[in-house]
């Protein structure tokens, strides 16, 4: 009941994304099926504080993680809050429910060495194919971004004579990412490639898969996943995996933490704090490594 008013709201009001508004659309589905099992066609106006803890226990006896079980939690308290805000109810049975504090979880990312295998190896064949995938995974971790702003770059988003691609963000909130002439040359020779290949097929989108068709999630995952394998034993090989990468790379190399925030495109400077964990630990085996008392 009322929740695909919510979801509209999520994402004309909140200007959430399409990923974000699955993620709670799929924690709603599972806290209503808990519902059905035990009381049958209840209203939502009559749930109490008790459910939602049941539902939590439940959960932790799936071996949920804290994290996942946090995250159903805050999509619960938007929910309804939602409802109340909407005068569909003035009950709120999530006032007194606390989310269970986590430890920070350092990001996994690929060393630099492994990194520098992707051009120095030839990893990449020269045909159409080859560079675009070339082109995916140069962006992803040259610039950091995420992987839905990478699917809906278009051409017009290079900005050659200023170096720099401009991304359109979470919230539709706009940033300018400065990148490297080397990058650029490479983008430049895909759009040539893929111009020949496609012609115009392409309806504007800066990267096409094999049919010229606009890029999908699954089809950056398994690109990304196929060439991370060749340069790393990582579990977790993602397109995030490199954006977890760019970051703890810059700030190895002395960038600043605010400069990377805004690169990143993150809305505060404690999401980009946890970069800092990786930079740390890197600093501690070096120190274990040289120092004579160690």
């Amino acid at each position: 009941m009322y929740r695909e008013g919510f979801y509209k709201y999520l994402r004309f009001e909140r200007r959430y994304s399409v990923h974000t508004i699955r993620a709670y659309r799929n924690d709603l589905n599972q806290f209503f099926s808990f519902l059905e099992k035990h009381q049958p066609s209840q209203d939502v106006r009559e749930i109490s504080e008790k459910q939602v803890r049941e539902w939590i226990v439940s959960c932790l006896e799936q071996n949920i993680s804290e994290r996942t079980i946090n995250r159903k939690i805050s999509t619960l308290k938007t929910y309804f809050k939602y409802l109340i805000r909407m005068g569909y109810t003035h009950h709120d049975p999530m006032i007194r429910v606390r989310t269970p504090k986590v430890g920070r979880r350092i990001p996994y990312f690929v060393d630099e060495t492994h990194m520098n295998l992707l051009t120095d190896q030839r990893i990449f064949d020269t045909d159409f194919y080859g560079v675009r995938d070339q082109v995916i995974l140069e962006v992803l971790y040259q610039t950091g971004m995420r992987l839905s702003e990478l699917i809906n770059m278009m051409d017009q988003d290079v900005d050659f004579g200023h170096q720099q691609l401009r991304i359109l963000g979470k919230r539709n909130k706009e940033r300018l990412i400065p990148v490297t002439q080397p990058l650029l040359e490479l983008i430049e020779h895909y759009r040539s490639l893929r111009n020949e290949k496609f012609a115009r097929g392409h309806q504007g989108y800066l990267l096409v898969t094999n049919k010229g068709r606009k890029l999908y999630e699954k089809f950056v995952y398994r690109t990304v996943r196929r060439y991370l394998s060749y340069i790393t034993t990582l579990e977790k090989r993602s397109p995030h995996i490199l954006r977890h990468t760019f970051a703890t790379h810059m700030l190895n190399h002395g960038a600043d933490l605010n400069a990377i925030k805004e690169i990143l495109g993150h809305a505060n400077l404690s999401a980009t704090q946890i970069y800092t964990h990786s930079t740390f630990e890197q600093l501690r085996a070096i120190y274990k490594q040289a120092h004579p008392r160690t």
